[in-house]
């Protein structure tokens, strides 16, 4: 009566089909590689021991002295004058293995 096109039904469907593929590209670009990611740090994270050399997220370079696993923190010494800090794990961006590891 009013002239309403036939093609309604396969124009949603490719609609669909457009934003299935969308989530699934996000997916794959965006939301897996971030996770691996995290997994990674995590993994880093819990692998670390006394000795091992760490950057913070701050910048801050130092070598772990002393682990506290009930605070879930590691003290650090950071130059030659031996300042020592605490930081929290979540806080180290990356770590150098130890020298006694790299040396063996």
């Amino acid at each position: 009566m009013f002239g309403a096109p036939e093609s309604t039904g396969s124009s949603t469907i490719t609609m669909i089909l457009y934003m299935v593929v969308i989530f699934i590209a996000f997916y794959f670009f965006l939301i897996r590689p971030q996770s691996k990611k995290k997994k990674q740090e995590d993994k880093m994270r819990n692998e670390l021991k006394i000795g091992d050399e760490i950057i913070t997220i701050g910048g801050i370079v130092g070598r772990i002295i002393g682990m506290k696993d009930e605070s879930d923190s590691v003290i650090i010494e950071t130059s030659v004058d031996r300042s020592k800090l605490a930081l929290k794990r979540w806080a180290i961006a990356s770590c150098d293995k130890s020298k006694e590891d790299s040396s063996q």
